[in-house]
């Protein structure tokens, strides 16, 4: 298997796994707009040797307190159904996550509260919200040891992520 950042040619395989990895088209349609707008930080892809794209992860900037930052927002991620509980939805986390730290990013945010997030180091923070859905929880990782403080308030996910937020 290969991690990788997104090409041109895989733009199809992703969009037929993101609608073929969830209930609805929402998560393709949400991955579409982002890049259609030039709003990933970055989107990689894991291959099998083969080349056959069985898992994707985006990464895009995030607004806090109505003001942009440099922390990232993570979201969606999937992995092809015969493809799970191998770790590969954790490595292509886990190399977003050096790879965004080798670019001087400070830390991610991510909209989602489970177990998986907690085993890859994220911890929820009631400081945190987003803006216009409160009941979701955030989980934040600090990619940076002497950053500090974490930030604070209302996260805002791109506008793109409006309509997606709303129907969860």
């Amino acid at each position: 298997m290969l991690i990788r950042t997104e090409a041109p040619a895989d733009i199809l395989s992703i969009d037929r796994l993101l609608k073929e990895t969830f209930e609805t088209e929402a998560e393709a349609q949400l991955v579409m707009s982002l890049r259609e707008n030039g709003h990933f930080t970055l989107s990689l892809v894991a291959c099998t040797d083969e080349g056959d794209v069985i898992g994707h992860a985006v990464f895009s900037p995030l607004h806090i307190d109505a003001e942009e930052s440099s922390w990232q927002g993570i979201a969606p991620i999937c992995v092809k159904p015969e493809f799970r509980h191998q770790g590969i939805g954790s490595q292509l986390i886990r190399e977003g996550l050096d790879s965004l730290s080798e670019l001087g990013y400070p830390g991610c945010i991510t909209s989602e509260n489970s177990e998986f997030w907690s085993q890859l180091g994220f911890t929820t923070d009631p400081s945190l919200s987003v803006a216009g859905n409160e009941t979701l929880v955030c989980q934040i990782l600090t990619l940076w040891e002497d950053h500090t403080p974490n930030p604070t308030g209302a996260i805002k996910f791109g506008v793109e992520f409006d309509h997606y937020l709303s129907a969860q």
